[in-house]
C-alpha cells in the first residue's frame, strides 16, 4: 500500500519527478484540487441523494393526494348540488345559516 501511495503522491517517484520543483509543485496543487473538487462533489450528490428522492417522492405523492381530492369532490358536488325535494323542485343547502 505504500508503494502505491509513494508513486502517486511522492513528487521523486511518481512521472512528474524530472520536472523543476516549482513545476511539481504546481501540477501537484492543480491535481490535487481536482481530486478534492471530484470526491467533494460526489460526496455531495450522493449524501443529498436520499433527499432529493424524499423531496420527489413526498411532491408526487402530494400531486396524486390533490388529484383524488379534486376527483373526489367533483364527483360528491355533482351527487349533492342540487338536493331533490318530493316534488322534485331542485333544493340547495344554504352555506351560511339562513333560513
Amino acid at each position: 500500500m505504500t508503494n502505491a501511495y509513494d508513486v502517486v503522491m511522492d513528487p521523486n517517484q511518481n512521472p512528474l519527478a524530472e520536472l523543476p520543483k516549482a513545476q511539481k509543485f504546481q501540477l501537484m496543487s492543480y491535481l490535487s484540487l481536482m481530486w478534492t473538487t471530484i470526491f467533494c462533489v460526489g460526496f455531495g450528490f450522493w449524501a443529498f441523494y436520499g433527499q432529493l428522492v424524499v423531496l420527489h417522492i413526498l411532491v408526487a405523492l402530494g400531486a396524486v393526494y390533490t388529484g383524488f381530492t379534486f376527483r373526489n369532490s367533483k364527483r360528491q358536488s355533482h351527487r349533492d348540488k342540487f338536493k331533490r325535494d318530493e316534488d322534485g323542485t331542485a333544493r340547495y343547502d344554504d352555506l351560511w345559516g339562513a333560513p
